[in-house]
């Protein structure tokens, strides 16, 4: 029974890394830290409560709120051709009084 619980607890903790894909490290999320907030790229078909789930589990603090955001991406030419950049989904997470996630660290 053991080894059936540990093969679930691998499962769970891959699908917690499949959400959080990685932070976001810009000026604007730097000064969002100073208000307890953080962002984080997130998998597209991650809902709110996944997402809450995955950065308490992944980083043992408590989250306020989960705020996201859906960017499609952009038709840019480089060299005359034309490409399409990837979308991808943002997360901003609002973290309890005291709560603070150190992104400089690895997890």
């Amino acid at each position: 029974m053991k080894k059936v619980e540990k093969k679930e607890q691998v499962a769970l903790t891959s699908r917690l890394y499949e959400i959080v894909r990685r932070p976001v490290i810009t000026e604007k999320t730097m000064k969002m830290s100073e208000t307890n907030q953080v962002v984080f790229l997130v998998a597209k078909d991650a809902t709110k409560t996944e997402i809450k789930q995955a950065v308490e589990g992944l980083f043992g603090v408590k989250v306020k709120a989960v705020n996201t955001l859906c960017i499609g991406g952009k038709t840019k030419v480089f060299r005359g051709k034309k490409g399409q950049r990837s979308d991808f989904k943002k997360a901003i997470i609002s973290l309890e009084n005291g709560q603070t996630i150190d992104m400089t660290t690895g997890i």
